[in-house]
């Protein structure tokens, strides 16, 4: 797949002021890809705030599932725009009823004092097996509703540090570690590489939360749905090269699990820091 692809997943129709049409692609999911939704969110509100800003923040609720058959549109709310904070409401629509809403704050550059946690010691990209060759090998051993989530190409493409079973699953600690980039390069668009960023943050999350427990999207009466997602930039990045998601999980209950993510460049800058709360809720009924 084509970096061309990634831009027209990001990528909106603008149809008026505050509203915007996006399209959705397959990814092997049944429904749309919370990370698409992100993306596409976080570049409504970009699209809407002056070019000397940058968004520094963003905090989202997934409300309903996203029909991938039907478009989706963004409404920007421009709540506020500072001297030095711009704030703007998105909401994304499906057939009429809100399935998404999110806010973005955007800040103009400044100088300041500097801080990050330190980047584990890992194995470099170079040489690890993709998630996409990964995926080949599991094509013999998965049941056969399961092989349409293996097949799609993803715009990102993904090394892995350590590999693990998603259908044989094996109890773990609540830590995963992945190299990601996009597939081809970017336009020098700095927003355009944090909607690539945004849409890439919503993998492996929730898979880091079912490690403890010896589970996994394959597990017979698996259901997982992204419940909240949050994100914060702090220096420049590109997402044409390569980016360590560090991702651990500090607690599950009430069929719930937290996950956070640091996000480092392969010169050991924190460029991006994750949250995320979703739904890990084994189904007895199936």
């Amino acid at each position: 797949m084509s970096h061309k692809k990634l831009i027209e997943i990001l990528d909106l129709e603008q149809i008026d002021a505050n509203l915007f049409r996006g399209d959705s692609r397959d990814i092997g999911s049944l429904n749309v890809f919370g990370g698409q939704v992100l993306g596409q969110a976080l570049n409504a509100a970009a699209r809407t705030v002056d070019d000397a800003r940058s968004t520094h923040s963003m905090h989202a609720y997934f409300i309903l599932p996203g029909n991938m058959e039907q478009p989706i549109i963004y409404e920007v709310d421009r709540i506020r725009d500072g001297r030095s904070f711009t704030t703007r409401r998105v909401v994304a629509i499906q057939g009429g009823k809100p399935i998404f809403n999110m806010s973005a704050s955007f800040q103009i550059r400044e100088d300041g004092h500097s801080h990050q946690a330190e980047m584990p010691d890992v194995p470099e990209p170079d040489g690890l097996t993709t998630m996409g060759e990964y995926r080949k090998q599991l094509l013999d051993f998965v049941p056969g509703k399961f092989k349409r989530f293996l097949k799609p190409e993803w715009p990102i493409e993904v090394r892995l540090i350590d590999k693990k079973n998603p259908y044989f699953p094996e109890v773990s600690d609540p830590v995963r570690r992945v190299w990601f980039r996009a597939v081809e390069d970017l336009p020098d668009d700095v927003e355009m590489h944090k909607a690539a960023l945004a849409y890439a943050s919503d993998f492996n999350l929730l898979a880091t939360a079912m490690r403890p427990h010896g589970l996994s999207f394959g597990t017979p009466g698996m259901q997982i749905a992204s419940l909240d997602h949050a994100l914060w930039f702090h220096r420049d990045f590109s997402a044409n090269e390569w980016l360590l998601y560090d991702l651990v999980s500090p607690s599950a209950s009430n069929a719930r699990g937290l996950c956070f993510g640091k996000i480092f460049n392969q010169k050991g800058e924190l460029v991006a820091s994750v949250a995320q709360e979703g739904l890990i809720r084994v189904r007895k009924d199936v």
